[in-house]
């Protein structure tokens, strides 16, 4: 059986660039809503997709001051 789900405090800019989108395609924005959720949920999660590709989170401080590491001290 569907379900409903209900979005509050959608900021008026992004409800106009899904009204803009939908108009687009010739839809309404309920039906983008829902062609987006079945997207978003069909998609794995972050930690779904690095379990299942065996590799882990790259860390940004991992790269701080790597570009450093080559300079020479003024």
């Amino acid at each position: 059986m569907p379900k409903t789900v209900q979005i509050r405090d959608i900021d008026d800019a992004v409800y106009a660039a899904l009204v803009r989108r939908a108009g687009e395609e010739g839809i309404t924005v309920p039906e983008l809503l829902r062609r987006e959720a079945a997207r978003l949920a069909a998609r794995p999660s972050v930690a779904q997709w690095l379990a299942r590709t065996g590799r882990r989170p790259s860390a940004i401080s991992d790269c701080r001051g790597a570009g450093d590491a080559g300079r020479v001290a003024r």
